[in-house]
């Protein structure tokens, strides 16, 4: 039997900067996204697979997670899953609707149960992949999210959106919707704000190359390289110009529901080491600091 699982997986993220020029310069020219539209007021970025966008760049006053977009699967009752979120302490913005966004698609905004928006999307544009030789990310894989309560938001996510949990560690929960060890990495903090925003490449080399595009222009690692534990997946962390911390990653483990589930005992390293490599150094003040602050708008 293999899993089923009402969303596919993460699409986007729509973020508000105070600079667009200077974000739309970092996230191509340095980061590695490209153009896909100016439309409905925003910007519009992709990485170089299906997905039509990957990054929504909006002006606000200061840099925020306005919200993130997960993909309902084919043949998900919109209507169906809308009820079980809302009965797991979501709140819904509005009816199901064809969205507005470039790429459209049908589907609804909605809150969690401490106010972080997330939309769902069905039926939106695919396009042809772009696939080049300059070590560009081709999805997001992941976010991760500081939560004040890891139980009550892994519980939505599970009982309201239909994730599973994959791991578990001292401080974080790992929850799951497709093959991939994590979509959504809850992480408990003393803020409900946005940890970090993961893009995936499609080999290890890829990530480090990309990351050295990032020390050329001058943007110190905030983390890595290493090889996290529950994932198993390649991480080099930085931080944008406006204070979010972004992830290059790779490799991430590939799971069914025969996996057993990890718990903190299973996630415990030597006085040191905080990876699988053990050659990480540890974790820049800036880069600790810009994972707590910024706010779901």
């Amino acid at each position: 039997m293999t899993d089923r699982f009402p969303i596919s997986g993460l699409r986007s993220v729509e973020l508000e900067v105070p600079d667009l020029d200077q974000a739309i310069a970092f996230y191509t020219g340095i980061w590695g996204l490209t153009e896909a539209a100016h439309a409905h007021g925003h910007v519009y970025l992709r990485c170089e697979g299906d997905d039509p966008y990957t990054v929504r760049l909006s002006k606000g006053n200061a840099p925020a997670m306005l919200s993130y977009t997960l993909r309902a699967a084919d043949g998900t009752d919109l209507t169906a899953l809308l009820a079980r979120a809302e009965a797991a302490g979501g709140k819904a913005e509005g009816a199901i609707a064809p969205l507005s966004d470039f790429g459209g698609g049908n589907g609804f905004s909605m809150f969690d149960t401490v106010g972080r928006r997330l939309r769902i999307v069905q039926g939106d544009d695919r396009v042809a992949a772009d696939f080049t030789e300059l070590s560009r990310p081709d999805r997001l894989s992941h976010i991760n999210i500081n939560t004040t309560d890891l139980e009550r938001d892994i519980a939505f996510y599970v009982d309201g959106l239909g994730f599973t949990v994959s791991d578990r560690s001292k401080i974080m929960g790992f929850v799951r919707t497709n093959s991939d060890h994590h979509t959504i990495v809850l992480a408990t903090a003393p803020v409900e704000t946005l940890n970090h925003i993961a893009f995936n490449h499609r080999n290890w080399e890829d990530v480090m190359k990309a990351s050295g595009r990032m020390v050329d222009e001058h943007h110190p690692m905030g983390w890595g390289p290493g090889r996290h534990g529950p994932g198993d997946n390649v991480f080099a962390y930085f931080v944008d110009p406006f204070g979010i911390v972004v992830e290059h990653t790779a490799e991430m483990l590939q799971i069914d529901e025969t996996y057993r589930v990890g718990g903190p005992a299973d996630w415990t390293w030597p006085p040191g080491r905080i990876d699988h490599w053990g050659i990480a150094p540890p974790k820049t003040e800036t880069c600790k600091a810009a994972q707590l602050a910024i706010p779901f708008k």
